[in-house]
């Protein structure tokens, strides 16, 4: 049973968080199997895999939750008596027999500080500082190991937690958790497997390289990234970003569309405006804004679905102003149930570059819009997409505009963005992170891992960098 330490937030931008408000119903398709039966409450001293992330938007945070609602499943699976294994006889006794927490590392802070708030100081001007830090610093060869500073610093709290909870494994989904967990690793004295699961697509400097016992990387370029920082083979997995269980999922896209009145006859646009950060959406509200009088110039061949998530301000401004320029081929969402059925029946998406609204959009095999300029982690995001061919890149309203007029008049140019896409979509990712890391945890370490190694603040050299910044 999955328990999650501090309650869930209400709002997100990754748009498998939106839920369903009255008169947005979207139905279930026949191919979803029915909810699960509650599991049993597991004993108090069953072991324990934490999965930690940083509330710092919404990514990590539903990363986060799709890793330990895909240990769930597997144990729900082993129990009906279906195919669920690890491919790992130890591990699956694990499995059967462990519980999971998904906590936020913030709140384990000397001092707790609201981590949107903060992540929203890089915004607008300031977000050029943020791109130096993420892209530039401590990714060549000055490299950062892993210490027991971030406990003294900052952590103590999560390191005493740490101490009483005894944890089978940690998987973390955001920087600040891995390393405050090699921190607590190393003050407590345990040996419990460190899993690091970045959530874009390229490995920021500060990651712990030296301490963290598997990376579970997205794409082969990311593996790269990390050989020079003499991360070895063994300790890289590629297993994909993990999403929801919603997204490994078939959805009939005739019911959705009609569920939501949506026409079968047109191409959908989905837009998603829906922000649990505001002050990084201004900038694409503005463009969405800025193209609303265009859109019936599209009307034979194009339908657009905008969501506005929790924003009831947003969604009614929207519904004005398409009221008030009479364009018809739109419709305005709120709330919405089985996003991943939504987004799965759409033909092409506009979206920011986040890491895990992207991988949503790959898992469903939906063509992509990035819209807006993009730094730090959103930058990689965006070079390594549109270098292999699997999204469209627009900053401006008028880029966006030809790129809509350009689908509208050629409606088979997104085929090959689903082609190049379906090399980076892997739906299974939040199991693959399951398995290996049950795998690291029943396994017996040897007492002089290089990993366990205790240092206050360790810096290295590394190689030559693969990919130069």
């Amino acid at each position: 049973m999955t328990t999650t330490e501090t309650p869930a937030q209400d709002e997100s931008a990754d748009a498998s968080s939106q839920q369903t408000a009255p008169g947005n119903p979207v139905d279930a398709s026949p191919s979803e199997p029915s909810p699960a039966q509650p599991a049993a409450p597991e004993p108090a001293d069953a072991p324990l895999v934490l999965v930690m992330h940083a509330s710092v938007g919404s990514g990590h945070r539903s990363a986060a939750e799709a890793i330990a609602q895909a240990l769930e499943n597997m144990q729900r699976e082993r129990r009906e008596g279906l195919a669920a294994s690890t491919g790992d006889e130890a591990a699956d006794a694990l499995l059967d027999r462990c519980r999971v927490k998904v906590v936020d590392v913030l709140d384990f802070g000397r001092i707790v500080f609201d981590g949107n708030k903060t992540a929203s100081l890089f915004t607008g001007a300031t977000r050029p500082f943020y791109d130096l830090t993420w892209r530039y610093t401590l990714t060549g060869r000055l490299l950062w190991g892993g210490g027991t500073i971030w406990s003294w610093a900052m952590y103590s709290p999560l390191t005493e937690y740490i101490r009483q909870q005894k944890p089978a494994a940690v998987i973390c989904t955001h920087i600040t958790a891995a390393n405050a967990s090699v921190a607590a690793r190393m003050l407590s004295k345990q040996d419990f497997p460190i899993v690091s699961v970045p959530t874009d697509y390229e490995t920021e400097g500060l990651w712990p390289h030296q301490a963290t016992d598997l990376f579970c990387v997205a794409s082969e370029s990311m593996a790269e990234t990390l050989r020079p920082r003499k991360v070895p083979d063994k300790r890289i997995a590629i297993t994909g970003i993990p999403t929801r269980d919603d997204f490994r999922k078939s959805y009939d896209s005739a019911q959705t569309r009609a569920s939501l009145g949506l026409p079968e006859d047109k191409r959908v646009v989905l837009v998603l405006a829906g922000a649990y950060l505001p002050r990084p959406y201004v900038h694409f509200r503005a463009a969405i804004d800025q193209i609303v009088p265009y859109m019936r110039t599209m009307d034979r061949t194009l339908h657009f679905v905008l969501v506005a998530g929790k924003d009831r301000e947003y969604a009614d401004h929207l519904r004005s102003s398409l009221s008030d320029l009479g364009v018809e081929n739109a419709t305005v969402l709120e709330y919405v149930d089985a996003m991943a059925a939504l987004m799965s029946s759409s033909d092409l998406i506009i979206c920011k570059s986040g890491g895990l609204t992207v991988t949503e959009c790959l898992c469903s095999r939906s063509p992509m819009i990035l819209l807006g300029r993009a730094y730090g982690q959103e930058k990689v995001n965006v070079n390594l997409l549109t270098s292999l061919g699997a999204a469209m890149h627009v900053t401006t309203p008028r880029e966006l505009l030809d790129a809509l007029r350009h689908v509208s008049l050629n409606p088979e140019s997104t085929k090959a963005m689903l082609v190049n896409g379906s090399f980076l979509a892997k739906p299974n990712a939040a199991r693959d992170v399951v398995s290996r890391s049950l795998a690291l945890a029943a396994r017996t370490r040897e007492p002089d891992d290089p990993v366990l190694k205790r240092h206050f603040a360790n810096f290295y050299l590394g190689g030559k960098p693969a990919h130069i910044r």
